[in-house]
């Protein structure tokens, strides 16, 4: 049983990352398997395409190219561009509400489980490729015709609860304000996670977190 005190559950809010569902056209749900996985594999292959061309540079023949799909069928399941973009945002959204669910269920105190999740945020940009076309298609927004969500202020809430519980236990040091190192830590890991991309594509990202996210959780810690 985890002691209440270290659960993550009981130091953030129940809608931490909460759905994001964007106002955007969008096909019929799949009902059957073989649709529902053509339409997963049609998601991937857009994210793929997003993450390496972006949005501008990317075409609904592309995509169907890619899948060795007609033009047809890959709008059947996604009527325009714009909402393969949406539904890869969206997807992009959905993982990190997954990450911190896995993490609460390992009983962490809130200053290890923030850590955690930046520490695993970090792995995803590197691995995943729809964290990967996500973040770059929010750098693309004005070229999107759809209003997708404002970046970064799910983390900011998320961060500024678990450092707000983590100065009531007193392993916060004295003097640290919970919302500004929240958005300390959310400029310091998207910052780098942005260089990274920048210079190495993100290969190395994980051993540049390590060094500026021990850095600011060094500063963090009573």
């Amino acid at each position: 049983m985890v002691n209440e005190a270290n659960d993550p559950a009981a130091c953030t809010s129940a809608t931490a990352f909460p759905a994001r569902t964007i106002d955007c056209a969008r096909g019929p749900a799949p009902k059957q398997d073989r649709s529902i996985r053509t339409k997963a594999l049609v998601l991937r292959a857009a994210a793929e395409l997003f993450a390496a061309r972006g949005f501008r540079h990317t075409s609904v023949k592309d995509v169907a190219d890619r899948v060795e799909m007609t033009k047809g069928a890959v709008y059947f399941h996604y009527p325009s561009k714009e909402s393969l973009a949406v539904a890869v945002v969206e997807h992009h959204y959905a993982r990190w509400p997954e990450l911190l669910e896995e993490i609460r269920e390992e009983g962490l105190a809130p200053l290890d489980t923030a850590a955690e999740m930046l520490n695993r945020a970090a792995v995803a940009f590197r691995d995943d490729v729809v964290v990967q076309a996500g973040a770059r298609l929010q750098l693309e927004r004005p070229e999107i015709d759809a209003t997708l969500p404002t970046p970064y202020v799910d983390w900011t809430e998320l961060l500024t609860g678990l450092l707000t519980a983590a100065r009531d236990e007193g392993r916060l040091r004295e003097g640290v304000e919970p919302a500004a190192a929240a958005r300390s830590l959310v400029a310091g890991f998207f910052g780098m996670q942005h260089i990274s991309d920048v210079l190495e594509h993100r290969a190395d990202i994980v051993e540049r977190w390590r060094e500026v996210g021990g850095l600011m959780f060094f500063a963090l810690r009573a």
